[in-house]
């Protein structure tokens, strides 16, 4: 309950530098309607693939490729919006001010960097869908080969996630590429310099519970003006096919709302935790106390 607690009072911090800087928003924003873009333009290929060649090998090996080139083009969307926010909180921590200008110009400083963290995000992606679609054979060793291979890929897939939260900082903050920024969070890690543990502040929870509700929400809200307006007109016509069109539109703007909600939310706390144990691991170079202070928004919530 505490961890919720400080992860509702975190969300309320990095939102309070939102309001002052809207800057910090606009690259969650950008990621979410590029990646709609995208989404609805790469599914045309797929679908056209799954019609014509779905009961052939060759299908199956196209319609395979073409997903997880999806996935990587998502991956990229993802990194590359997220590495400005990183840099515009930077930006604004560090001098009170996020500069849209600068975020550009350090994704491109940043680009071919990006692009490895989303290839191995992807190969990460593949390797843990393979596992969890491998129903193994009918006998006992293999199932338990099955059952290790897939909480293998669930234990991976998941220290993959947070491990990539932090090595987006590294590189970004500190201009390292994704073999050099692996290193610094291991390094931070293995000397105890992130001074709090992960989940100490229930950043997942919180943004998890929003994103439940909004979501729940949402399809109640276009469940009851969608099913009202057939109800009361008695059926499909002009009124209740409109009526239906605007509760859609509201469900999914309630969901991209805590998709944003979600995107910088994590940006900002991953972002406070590598600022936070950058400044640690300066104070033990220099042979100082590595307790030092966090970030404005994450000591507020440490008290």
């Amino acid at each position: 309950m505490q961890s919720f607690s400080r992860g509702w009072s975190f969300l309320k911090q990095a939102w309070a530098m939102a309001f002052k800087d809207k800057d910090l928003l606009k690259p969650s924003i950008y990621a979410l309607i590029v990646g709609m873009i995208v989404s609805v333009i790469g599914i045309i290929p797929i679908i056209g693939v799954a019609l014509l060649l779905s009961d052939s090998q060759f299908g199956q090996i196209i319609m395979g490729i073409l997903g997880l080139l999806m996935i990587f083009v998502q991956y990229m969307i993802t990194y590359i919006f997220s590495a400005m926010t990183v840099y515009l909180i930077y930006g604004y921590l560090a001098e009170g001010d996020g500069r849209m200008d600068h975020a550009w110009a350090i994704v491109r400083r940043d680009f071919f960097d990006i692009v490895s963290l989303a290839l191995v995000s992807t190969l990460v992606t593949w390797f843990r869908n393979a596992t969890r679609n491998n129903r193994g054979r009918n006998n006992l060793f293999a199932s338990l080969a099955t059952g290790l291979l897939r909480s293998l890929g669930g234990v991976l897939e998941a220290l993959w996630l947070e491990t990539s939260y932090l090595v987006l900082p590294a590189m970004v903050i500190d201009d390292l590429n994704l073999k050099n920024g692996l290193q610094r969070i291991w390094n931070i890690t293995k000397q105890n310099l992130l001074l709090i543990g992960i989940g100490f502040v229930g950043i997942r929870w919180v943004t998890g519970l929003i994103g439940f509700v909004l979501g729940f929400g949402g399809f109640v809200i276009a469940l009851a003006i969608g099913g009202g307006a057939v109800y009361a007109t008695g059926g499909f016509g002009v009124v209740s096919i409109v009526a239906i069109a605007v509760g859609v539109f509201i469900f999914f703007a309630l969901v991209m709302i805590a998709s944003v909600i979600s995107s910088y939310t994590n940006a900002a706390y991953h972002t406070c935790l590598y600022i936070w144990a950058r400044e640690a691991e300066k104070a033990q170079t220099a042979g100082q106390d590595i307790h030092v202070a966090a970030p404005a928004p994450l000591a507020a919530v440490l008290g």
